[in-house]
């Protein structure tokens, strides 16, 4: 019998109620059974919207247009479709909230089918805070057939979980001899570096232990840092069998009555295929010191498709269509400039402005006049030197204290954001931060000065990352970053002869404390133990301890890596980080 299973790989505004009745009432119908990602009636995630009563009116008055909208409906096709269940009693808050999955049946109207059991409560996630989890398993049958039905982290095991869904609806599977026709998992699952080929050795194990079909239903979308990829598929035992494209909306239908089985191999649910596995260290343990892993041209790929994905959902949404960016003859900004150019869509520009000062190089000069000539972008001149003088000048006769040192080299910066946001003002353009996590962990910016933006291209992206990724551009698009800004030294400029490593360890150094200070909550004993200098760890330690106050204070930065300053960091503003030093 011929079964069509047709997925709908959503793009959709958080609360578009309107947009969404609409979508899914013009693509229901035909026959098959219809599935679109956890959450597609509200969108995800929602925070606080989920406890706000315009919210939950407007919800419920989706959900009852689109019962009566069912209940009209003729046809043998079925949905499920990610939605909200309430429960609510008068005007207060919520007594219950469940993240869940609604069947749509033509003549019948909506019926509650599934609740999520497992809910993350790490990084970005916090849906404990909001939702009650569900306590039973669900098959369901459609066309003389029967599925097993999830929602996203149910298909990962974990440690910090008490219960296995998987396990769980393979025993019930088992004791009631139940033959599945496939495994169904609607997920809003953010977008990272190298998540894919995890999700598909995952969902391939899963194949394999339920012996059916895996089908994996992702949603696509930029919520403001997070990223939705969608990449969505269907896996039959080992074999990739359908794909849906990264980082846009696609509508795939696939005939589960020519996926055959049974499967020659077995599952192998190592440490590799668990939640943990999305985690794991990105650290080559190897060398002596140990240095960060290196991306491979593919992840390399997927992280500039997803940077351009992300800058072009928040200007969308923020109601930008010109882009602004500070071009300094270095590095990061180079390479925002390029991936915003090289994203850019009918009716959309980006200028860039070069703002030397008494310490500028010549070779500064000619290298952003060389980069605007080969993208084609237009660039203007703010030279702040006499400006800053002035403002020298000015304190000097004001206050006794000495202008040097770090007040003399902030303010050239907070002179610089000043005028981007004044360009700004006059022509509506969004300003793009151009600071990379390397900086930003050890406070190597100043406050009010290159730390502005609106939005953070690079601020998940370690120094030596962005080299990476700017090799990568050059070589796969026509090299619009000259070479000569690749292979300089990083520097400021904000001194006479002033280079990062005058400061700061060597990035490639640098950066792996970083890694394993951030993602892997290492102290001075287990950075030592890489291989990595006991002074430069309790250098770094005190310089990302002491600049947390900035961060806090910092532009969002799109999340491409498991870990990262932003939405999911979560830490105290004023503390003392002595604990890091001594343990």
């Amino acid at each position: 019998m011929k079964t069509m299973i047709h997925l709908h790989q959503t793009h959709h505004t958080v609360a578009d109620f309107a947009a969404i009745y609409k979508h899914i009432t013009e693509v229901l119908g035909g026959d098959g059974l219809h599935l679109f990602p956890e959450l597609y009636l509200t969108g995800y995630p929602l925070q606080d919207l989920v406890l706000q009563r315009s919210f939950i009116d407007s919800y419920i008055e989706l959900q009852n247009k689109l019962d009566e909208w069912a209940k009209k409906q003729t046809g043998s096709w079925r949905a499920l479709v990610g939605g909200l269940f309430y429960e609510i009693e008068g005007e207060s808050l919520p007594k219950k909230i469940q993240n869940g999955i609604y069947e749509i049946v033509p003549g019948v109207g909506l019926k509650r089918l599934y609740a999520k059991r497992l809910l993350p409560n790490y990084d970005i996630f916090d849906e404990q805070k909001y939702f009650s989890a569900g306590k039973t398993n669900t098959f369901y049958d459609f066309n003389g057939e029967t599925y097993g039905i999830q929602i996203c982290e149910d298909m990962w095991a974990s440690s910090v979980h008490e219960i296995d869904p998987c396990e769980l609806m393979l025993k019930e599977a088992q004791e009631r001899k139940l033959n599945l026709k496939a495994i169904i998992n609607l997920s809003a699952s953010p977008f990272e570096a190298a998540k894919k080929s995890k999700r598909l050795e995952r969902a391939r194990n899963i194949s394999l232990l339920f012996e059916c079909p895996f089908i994996y239903l992702n949603r696509v979308g930029g919520e403001d840092e997070i990223l939705f990829d969608g990449t969505s598929f269907v896996m039959n035992g080992s074999e990739l069998v359908k794909e849906l494209p990264s980082f846009k909306a696609a509508m795939e239908s696939v005939d589960l009555s020519l996926l055959k089985g049974p499967y020659s191999e077995k599952p192998n649910f190592h440490q590799e295929n668990t939640w943990e596995s999305l985690f794991s260290p990105r650290i080559n343990t190897s060398l002596n010191p140990a240095v960060l892993k290196s991306w491979s041209d593919e992840e390399c790929l997927e992280v500039l498709q997803a940077l351009q994905f992300g800058l072009q959902e928040y200007a969308r949404k923020s109601g930008f269509k010109k882009f602004l960016v500070a071009l300094s003859g270095g590095m990061d900004s180079a390479l925002v400039l390029a991936i915003t150019k090289l994203c850019l869509k009918p009716g959309q520009s980006v200028e860039a402005i070069y703002m030397p000062s008494v310490h500028s190089a010549s070779l500064s000069t000619q290298l952003s006049e060389e980069m605007c000539r080969r993208l084609n972008i237009p660039l203007s001149y703010l030279p702040i030197k006499f400006l800053h003088s002035t403002v020298k000048n000015t304190f000097t006769q004001t206050f006794a204290e000495p202008f040097v040192g770090l007040t003399d080299e902030n303010v050239q910066s907070r002179l610089r954001g000043a005028l981007l946001y004044t360009r700004s003002n006059q022509t509506g353009a969004m300003v793009i931060n151009t600071s990379n996590k390397s900086e930003l962990a050890v406070g190597y910016s100043t406050q009010y000065g290159d730390s502005v933006g609106a939005i953070s291209l690079l601020g998940d992206l370690y120094k030596t990352e962005v080299y990476g990724l700017a090799n990568f551009v050059n070589k796969h698009f026509n090299s619009p970053i000259p070479e000569g800004i690749i292979d300089r030294g990083p520097s400021a400029e904000l001194r006479a002869n002033q280079l990062d490593q005058d400061s700061l360890p060597p990035y490639s150094r640098l950066d792996t404390i970083l890694e394993g200070i951030l993602s892997y909550r290492l102290g001075k004993p287990q950075l030592m133990e890489l291989g990595l200098p006991e002074k430069e760890i309790i250098k770094v330690l005190e310089l990302y301890s002491k600049s947390e106050y900035k961060r806090a204070q910092f532009c969002p930065i799109l999340k491409v890596k498991a870990k990262s300053f932003g939405f999911g960091y979560r830490v105290p503003i004023s503390k003392s980080y002595n604990y890091q030093l001594e343990y």
